[in-house]
């Protein structure tokens, strides 16, 4: 009889590879890299807010991203779905309760007293442009990351001048991206007095209908001017129907609504007052305004007056007028994108470097400095060796001259420039480069 052999199984657990899982980070929710093919469009809008604040005398300031939290409690509200809902908190390790700021005026208000800025010539006109941050739902223009432009007219008496430059300020800006069928929408929500006897008549009338939103039904009695701004289908309808401030206005807020729309009648802009317009911040007071590119319900841009500011703040009363606006960066570039309107056209290079081998690869990379140090564009491919490859590249960027440099030019000390367009090349001393292509740009 066969003796049985036995033979070992080996153990599948011992046999099995083990995989480490790759880790792939994303970006958080609501954030967003603004990628290289995007650039164009935002550096448009850089530029011209540049352009605006220069034109119109805003000096630039930065803040820093984190302010102390109730700063934005006490000037933007507690009651505001800013502070309720979308305010990103930050404990430090010393038990400071910062916040990354949701917009920008408050810390500029702060900013202000803090740095003595009431030293310099007033009324001070300040400018900003940088990230704002908002914990919200993401979608289509807004973003948990959102950026801003923003002009400040600080210590302007109340002088309904600066609120129709402002809005001039603004609207310039959102015209100079080309943006087409642009609204301007104009209110005043009045000062503290009439706006209290508008906002008991306005809860009076909300609290004798059926059917508003579960927010509005809060908004009743914490902030019940924001029962205008409600997107809710129901709420729009009952609005209609609302008191309006324009009855309740005194004889101050009315002259000062008036004198604004002079001010921007003398320019012919086309404005549409909106006796329903109001902002979501508790600052504001008397002229609120916003700016629409038609068919689209989000604003491009809005601001106002917020004279009660530095005083929510804790600065003494009326210690400080002030009028402002922000522009959302992401919403203008959507506007543009929409409607076909190109980013900044940034000048492309106009030479290429062709080096073919390790001597040309060395001589041509301080040549391409020589070139930047003069002012001229230049391209290259310093990482690829082929001609070919190099000229592929030359011609995809359509160049208008190409710099040959190889072994026998290195050693001959000459380099060789090709006319794209014709194909006609000439060699010439390499130290006579830049001024030789000077001259044939010049004579294209």
């Amino acid at each position: 009889m066969p003796k049985k052999t036995l033979t070992k199984k080996s153990s599948p657990k011992k046999n099995k590879v083990k995989r480490q899982k790759r880790v792939l980070f994303q970006s958080p929710k609501g954030m967003r890299d603004i990628l290289p093919i995007d650039q164009p469009w935002w550096e448009k809008i850089r530029k011209a807010s540049q352009d605006v604040a220069d034109s119109y005398g805003f000096l630039r300031i930065d803040t820093p991203i984190l302010e102390e939290a109730e700063i934005f409690e006490r000037g933007v509200g507690e009651g505001t779905d800013i502070v309720e809902k979308q305010m990103f908190i930050v404990r430090t390790k010393g038990k400071d309760r910062l916040a990354l700021r949701p917009e920008g005026t408050a810390g500029i208000m702060r900013s202000y007293f803090q740095n003595g800025l009431s030293r310099l010539s007033q009324p001070l006109k300040l400018f900003y442009i940088g990230p704002m941050f908002r914990y919200e739902k993401p979608q289509s223009g807004r973003y948990r990351q959102l950026h801003q432009v923003g002009f400040e007219v600080l210590g302007g008496m109340e002088d309904p001048v600066y609120d129709a430059q402002v809005v001039m300020a603004t609207l310039r800006l959102v015209e100079s991206m080309k943006i087409k069928n642009l609204v301007v929408k104009i209110n005043s929500i009045g000062c503290g007095k009439c706006r209290n006897v508008f906002r008991r008549n306005l809860q009076s009338y909300y609290r004798r209908q059926k059917g508003i939103c579960k927010d509005c039904q809060k908004r009743l009695s914490v902030n019940p001017l924001r029962l205008l701004d409600c997107k809710n289908e129901k709420c729009q309808e009952i609005k209609l129907g609302s008191p309006s401030i324009m009855d309740y206005l005194c004889q101050p807020c009315r002259g000062h609504f008036r004198s604004v729309l002079e001010y921007l009648d003398e320019t012919g802009i086309n404005y549409m007052p909106d006796p329903y317009l109001v902002r979501g911040l508790d600052y504001y007071n008397k002229t609120v305004f916003e700016i629409f590119s038609e068919g689209n319900e989000n604003a491009l841009a809005g601001g106002g007056r917020y004279d009660y500011l530095a005083e929510m703040l804790g600065a003494k009363k009326g210690s400080l007028s002030a009028v402002g606006s922000s522009l959302g960066i992401e919403r203008l570039v959507e506007a543009m994108k929409d409607q076909g309107i190109d980013g900044l056209n940034l000048p492309k290079a106009k030479i290429f470097l062709v080096q073919i081998g390790k001597p040309a690869k060395k001589k041509g990379f301080n040549l391409v400095e020589e070139f930047r140090r003069s002012g001229m564009k230049i391209s290259e491919s310093l990482g690829k060796e082929s001609l070919n490859a190099q000229l592929k590249v030359a011609d995809k960027e359509k160049v208008s001259i190409a710099l040959i440099l190889g072994q026998r030019e290195v050693f001959e000390e000459t380099i060789i420039i090709r006319d794209m367009k014709t194909g006609i090349q000439e060699t010439v001393p390499i130290a006579k480069a830049t001024e030789e292509v000077k001259k044939k740009l010049k004579n294209n």
